[in-house]
């Protein structure tokens, strides 16, 4: 197994996952794109990813998807929606990068897509549901379309920096998530307990 094909692909298949915490078919529209384009490679079993019909269902999701989180208040119920599509993804996204090694056994490879895909999903998602929750509360909801625009900008960028430089993006990603992790903690322990 060659080490720096395996760290690449990893830090492809984290990043993507990031980008789906931000939106979820943004990143695979991308990894759709990538694929097509040449700049990634996709294993056997994940080549539908960059079939036609697939990048134009992509493409779809993705426009209905930005959209939505512009309308009032269904932003807020997308969220509900979008959290465990949004670790789905980030487990699809992952798997498909690793897949493109040969010779990485396939419990590895879905033990890493489900813990470090699906969390790393979970986990910027999270962050994205307490910022606009924190956005409506305090605003009754005038900000979020600024949290959605900066949300889908963020995975925009995630997403091409992944494809473009994966593991330069999933170093950011890793500073990103270090940074809202203490702010989180900061703020809780500003909190008086009752």
């Amino acid at each position: 197994m060659d080490f720096w094909n395996l760290i690449t692909a990893l830090s492809l298949g984290l990043a993507l996952s990031a980008a789906c915490g931000f939106r979820v078919f943004v990143p695979l529209l991308a990894m759709s794109i990538a694929s097509r384009a040449g700049l990634i490679e996709l294993g056997e079993s994940w080549v539908w990813i960059s079939k036609t019909w697939v990048l134009i269902a992509f493409a779809a999701a993705t426009l209905l998807e930005i959209g939505a989180y512009y309308i009032p208040w269904v932003d807020n119920l997308l969220d509900s929606v979008a959290t465990p599509a949004a670790v789905v993804a980030g487990v699809i996204v992952s798997a498909a990068s690793i897949g493109q090694i040969e010779d990485v056994s396939p419990a590895l490879q879905w033990m890493l897509a489900v813990i470090g895909g699906g969390g790393m999903a979970g986990t910027i998602q999270i962050g994205s549901v307490l910022t606009r929750a924190a956005s409506s509360t305090t605003t009754g909801g005038v900000a979020n379309p600024v949290v959605s625009t900066a949300e889908a900008g963020g995975a925009v960028a995630c997403s091409v920096l992944a494809v473009i430089v994966p593991v330069v993006a999933v170093v950011l990603v890793l500073v990103l998530m270090t940074f809202v992790v203490r702010l989180l903690i900061k703020k809780k322990r500003a909190v008086p307990e009752s």
